[in-house]
């Protein structure tokens, strides 16, 4: 396990040695991490449309209103922009708002709100005053989610300036980065796969942080470096056992955070294999896989031994049959094949 960065924010503990462990789903380190927050000051607050269910939002935010108050978990209507808004001017009188979307495409009513004014109050202020909103939303697959449901927009919120944003794949990192960004000054979306939600790992008791801009080697390789981006990253790892069968050493880096992006961590690692691979859960045109490649090639593209390939999901909306959904999502096998032939061009 990583090093445990220790809280920098005041009241939390400060262990002498490795905490206490608990094996956490990746809802419930959501669910610890948000509580753990709102114990440790009472600026933070939760809003969102359903939150003060008994179940909350796929299990992340239950319990929440029992130990707080429905004055600081707070139901909202189904006015995305409103509630961004209100968010903005809570944040600005000196609160922490956390809001939480169980759809990302609907977070889209919030656009203005986000782009024109939440992106860019550190900018206009000269760096004299900051909005720490963390936005929480949510994209998954499957059940028929069709086009309207199931948007992979990361690569919108990344090209922003003055926008974080995390990608958080384990249970570990979805508690480190949501403590992160309540804490932190700056505005950040974290979004979080329905996919991982039941994924299971020991998790620290005590609160912690995760820093942003710091990728985390998943499983180290020699001869194909492969960025797996959030949902992407379990899929990569099975690929990657499946490809020592065929003799290739496959490492696998998950960049946990967008934006900031940690390119240093990449290019070392392509430094060593020569070959780079980004599998991405999003359209192919103008992707975050776009970026990475970009950035390697800027900065070493004579050591590269082969041309990046790019997985991705195709330039088209989410079908809502089943068969065609299936054919549409990169799976094991299909990235087995297509790393396969690429290898051994």
């Amino acid at each position: 396990m990583q090093s445990i960065l220790r809280p920098s924010f005041k009241g939390s503990a400060q262990p002498e040695a490795l905490p206490a462990m608990k094996q956490l789903t990746y809802a419930q380190a959501l669910q610890q991490g948000m509580s753990q927050a709102m114990e440790l000051d009472e600026r933070v607050f939760l809003a969102g449309q359903l939150v003060d269910y008994k179940s909350g939002v796929f299990g992340t935010t239950g319990g929440l209103v029992e130990k707080f108050g429905a004055a600081r978990v707070r139901d909202f209507p189904v006015a995305e922009s409103v509630m961004t808004s209100t968010a903005i001017g809570a944040a600005l009188g000196g609160m922490r708002p956390v809001l939480v979307h169980h759809r990302l495409d609907f977070m889209l009513y919030s656009m203005d709100a986000i782009v024109n004014w939440l992106s860019l109050w550190r900018f206009k202020s000269n760096g004299k005053a900051s909005l720490p909103i963390t936005i929480r939303a949510i994209v998954g697959k499957g059940w028929g989610q069709g086009p309207q449901h199931s948007k992979s927009l990361h690569a919108w919120f990344a090209h922003v300036p003055g926008l974080q944003v995390a990608m958080p794949v384990t249970p570990f990192d979805a508690k480190g980065l949501l403590l992160e960004s309540i804490f932190g000054e700056n505005p950040t979306i974290i979004i979080e796969h329905r996919a991982l939600f039941s994924m299971t790992e020991d998790v620290p008791e005590v609160p912690y942080r995760v820093r942003f801009g710091r990728a985390r080697i998943r499983r180290p390789g020699r001869d194909v470096t492969l960025v797996a981006i959030g949902a992407m990253v379990p899929i990569a790892l099975k690929v990657a056992e499946q490809l020592t069968a065929r003799s290739i050493d496959v490492e696998v880096l998950d960049p946990r955070t967008i934006s900031p992006l940690d390119t240093d961590a990449i290019c070392q690692s392509v430094m060593k294999t020569g070959r780079l691979v980004v599998a991405d859960p999003a359209w192919k045109s103008f992707s975050v896989a776009a970026e990475v490649i970009t950035a390697v090639s800027e900065k070493m593209g004579d050591r590269l031994r082969a041309n990046p390939l790019r997985i991705t999901l195709p330039d088209s909306h989410t079908p809502m049959s089943a068969p065609l959904e299936k054919a549409y999502y990169p799976d094991e096998t299909t990235v087995v094949n297509a790393v396969t032939s690429w290898f051994r061009r």
